[in-house]
């Protein structure tokens, strides 16, 4: 948001305060402020010049134009002797083999609007704008302060962090009784608190007057016409937005605030079509909808160089309503960010009065045409708010006496018995209770104004859920792994959807997503591991990522879930198992039919304690092996800690043993029926024999607790084992 210095001073009687000196004060006090930008600074020394006489320059599209006895190498087309232009004394300078003693500047030179196509034509005598200096304060520090997006606002604030006086620009002494030639309609108080509206005749549409352009363009608004300009100046100053309609172009007298019907669509002025319904709020004559409520007007009603009636309105909604409506629409407007921040109902009609007040000044002859056309919702004042300053004290970590005197500086009603009446601007969305104003009483004397003491309150180590540790815990297991850590959004598209084989109709679909793509809440973390994978493929030839992150299922019910991804040219399938081993000791692999996202040969299933906890399989597009495992049931499973086991007393005693089977046979199947006979079994090596045949080895480790194993006894067990392996149809090699 931009606030002109200038024009805050206007609203400050006195105000002495360099532009620099006050960001710093706005940001300490108000909201944060990102910076000061100088704008018009060529208009520091320009003035209006009369171009007496033009010559060519040989060999040069430039020309000398003769302006207050200087030569000026212009190059713009309309350049011509007669016309009264902008002179800025620049100094000399050599252009096209000719000292040029200044320029002629371009209304975008000097800030004035964004036409840099010629210098600009001014009509006979002007006073030119002065520069200035915009503050930037950033949006997000305003969100809850609707009366901070216009200058009255802003320099309210401002008046009493100076200590200055405020000066009210409106006259609401202006606004005629009521009566106007239109009627005003209102479906739903809730949605539309107030419509108000005038009707003017006699009305010129023409270019807006320079200042008024200058002023516009300084804060990020851009001149339209004179009408319109009207609307967005008092926007900016009030924080109120409005809109006009030609009243040549409504149909009847009527105008009516209601929802959407299924089917209805209006143009609107920005060139685009839109399909409306019951969600929607729109502005209707008697023909259909002239305006979508808050967010943009319709452009069959639009004002024209031909407009010769409007009506002026100025109005109020529904907060969440306007924000639903814009975010549906993917339209987001000048008008709509504030109707968003829930404007004062109250507002409405100041805004008409200053119009009334500048209007003449843009569109001399123009007059009203009856009275005032109102009709508001029945808005209770909030009740008073109770002020106890030794509380207030407390909160703080000071004594402030000076409190009442704070808190009327910024307006509010403090009575001698410290009730707080909050003002109709305050009291939308800000200010609601007695911790609101401590906040008010705070920033204003300045929170290093209060002593750095410890609070002599009894401490005590805030609760940490099992569930939070045991995420830490996985999460710094698998980093310790040379995994990096992602985080993807819990939103994934259609498309992305089918290609990994889920189905649509089993996602949650978001109503109105934040971007297109993410319509779908993830029911897998696959989809946004494969994003990362494919981005990371262009830049790394080896990698490793982890993202821990729930499953969002209908119900609705999150599923933690960790995904790891290992990208290589090498297979890394064994490499993910072990991982998975030190997630969950012991675990085990069992064949899975492939899904078409995977190597249909390199997929398997986990399972640990007897339940299956995940999945680990090599994609099929892309060089890479993931794993997926269910951390609600690993912590689940997790075992006991352990108990102290003594070291045993007598040795053990190992042997090899090696099983012929087919290439696609599973090395976790046979190590099962080996652990049916010995204390442990190690998996060491596995070598392929050409035929479609490979050979596993495997060692066997026995031990008895109370006796040291003989070689009849170790023999014995060697022997069962074989005899069940070959039971079993496996070959062995003895």
């Amino acid at each position: 948001m931009k606030f002109s210095y200038s024009w805050i001073r206007e609203f400050v009687s006195g105000l002495d305060v360099p532009a620099q000196a006050l960001e710093r004060l706005i940001t300490m006090k108000t909201a944060e402020c990102e910076g000061i930008e100088a704008v018009g600074v060529l208009l520091a020394g320009a003035v209006a010049a009369r171009v007496d006489g033009v010559e060519p320059i040989e060999g040069s599209k430039n020309v000398k134009a003769s302006v207050l006895g200087k030569t000026v190498v212009c190059g713009a087309s309309n350049c011509r002797p007669g016309i009264t232009t902008v002179y800025v004394p620049l100094g000399n300078k050599t252009v096209s083999g000719v000292v040029s003693e200044g320029m002629l500047a371009s209304a975008a030179e000097l800030g004035i609007n964004k036409d840099g196509a010629g210098i600009l034509e001014l009509a006979g005598a002007v006073e030119l704008p002065a520069p200035d200096s915009i503050i930037e304060i950033d949006n997000k520090s305003i969100t809850h302060r609707p009366d901070l997006w216009g200058h009255y606002g802003m320099a309210r604030e401002v008046a009493a962090i100076t200590a200055k006086s405020l000066i009210d620009p409106v006259d609401t002494t202006l606004l005629p009784a009521p009566g106007g030639p239109v009627r005003i309609e209102i479906e739903d108080l809730a949605l539309c608190p107030r419509y108000s509206a005038l009707v003017f005749e006699n009305v010129t549409v023409q270019p807006s007057p320079l200042w008024l352009q200058y002023r516009l363009t300084s804060v990020g608004l851009n001149p339209i016409n004179n009408i319109v300009d009207v609307t967005n100046y008092i926007m900016a100053e009030l924080a109120q937005p409005m809109h006009a309609f030609d009243r040549a172009k409504l149909t009847g007298d009527t105008i009516t605030a209601r929802r959407g019907l299924d089917g209805e669509r209006m143009p609107a002025l920005n060139g685009e079509e839109y399909d409306l319904g019951p969600a929607n709020l729109v502005i209707a004559d008697a023909a259909g909808p002239i305006a979508l409520a808050g967010v943009i007007g319709g452009r069959d009603s639009a004002i024209s160089r031909d407009t010769t009636s409007m009506v002026l309105e100025s109005a109020n909604f529904q907060a969440s309503n306007i924000r639903k409506t814009s975010s549906s629409l993917k339209l987001r407007t000048d008008a709509s960010i504030r109707f968003e921040k829930s404007q004062d109902p109250q507002n409405t009609l100041r805004a008409l009065a200053r119009a009334i007040e500048l209007l003449p000044l843009v569109s001399p002859g123009i007059r009203l045409a009856g009275g005032l056309a109102d009709r508001a919702a029945d808005i209770p004042a909030p009740a008073p708010i109770p002020l106890d300053l030794d509380w207030l004290g407390r909160k703080l970590g000071r004594e402030v006496p000076e409190a009442p005197a704070v808190l009327r500086s910024l307006q509010f009603e403090v009575t001698d018995d410290l009730l707080v009446t909050v003002p109709s601007w305050r009291a939308t969305r800000d200010i609601a209770m007695p911790e609101d104003l401590v906040e008010e009483v705070g920033r204003m004397i300045g929170y290093d104004t209060i002593p750095a003491t410890a609070p002599l309150v009894p401490c005590a180590p805030s609760y940490d859920p099992p569930e939070r540790g045991f995420l830490r815990r996985v999460r710094r297991l698998v980093a310790a792994q040379g995994f990096t850590e992602v985080s993807n959004y819990s939103f994934i598209s259609e498309e992305e959807a089918r290609t990994f084989g889920f189905p649509i109709e089993d996602h949650l679909r978001v109503l109105n997503p934040i971007a297109a793509g993410q319509e779908l809440m993830r029911t897998s973390l696959l989809p946004g591991i494969y994003r990362n994978i494919v981005t990371n493929a262009k830049h790394f030839d080896e990698f490793r990522i982890f993202e821990i992150g729930h499953e969002i299922h209908k119900g609705p019910l999150e599923l933690p879930h960790l995904t790891a991804a290992i990208y290589s040219k090498d297979t890394a399938l064994l490499e993910l198992k072990r991982v998975a081993e030190c997630l969950a000791p012991g675990i085990r692999v069992a064949a899975a039919q492939p899904q078409i996202w995977e190597h249909p040969a390199r997929c398997v299933e986990l399972w640990w304690n007897g339940i299956q906890i995940g999945r680990l399989s090599q994609l099929k597009a892309e060089p890479a092996c993931v794993l997926d495992i269910d951390l609600t049931l690993l912590r689940e499973l997790q075992p006991p800690p352990p108990k102290f086991t003594p070291v045993p007393r007598f040795p053990s005693s190992s042997f090899d043993l090696t099983v012929i089977v087919g290439e696609r046979e599973l090395a976790g199947t046979l190590q099962l029926e080996f652990e049916r006979f010995a204390e442990s079994v190690e998996y060491v090596r596995e070598y392929a024999l050409g035929d479609g045949r490979k050979s596993l080895t495997f060692r066997i480790t026995l031990r008895d607790p109370n006796r040291t194993l003989s070689e009849e006894d170790i023999l014995k067990v060697r022997l069962q084992i074989i005899a069940h392996i070959q039971g079993l149809g496996y070959e062995m090699r003895v």
